[in-house]
């Protein structure tokens, strides 16, 4: 549960980074926000692939036939 966190505080410096930069420059806007949404996209799967992990180790353990 704790890989929630990772994914979390990167996409909020993605998405703090990605509204300096279109403050910085708005006729690139479309371009920032389509990179921060591909980030924030890649950040988040690493936050469902430890979703699936933890709920297959908690309710389908392959791991328990070994004790």
């Amino acid at each position: 549960m704790i890989a929630g966190i990772g994914p979390g505080i990167g996409q909020g410096y993605a998405a703090g980074k990605g509204t300096e930069a279109t403050g910085r420059r708005p006729q690139y806007q479309s371009n920032v926000v389509r990179a921060m949404f591909l980030g924030q996209a890649v950040a988040q799967t690493t936050g469902i692939y430890a979703l699936i992990i933890s709920l297959v180790l908690m309710f389908a353990n392959p791991l328990v036939r070994l004790l």
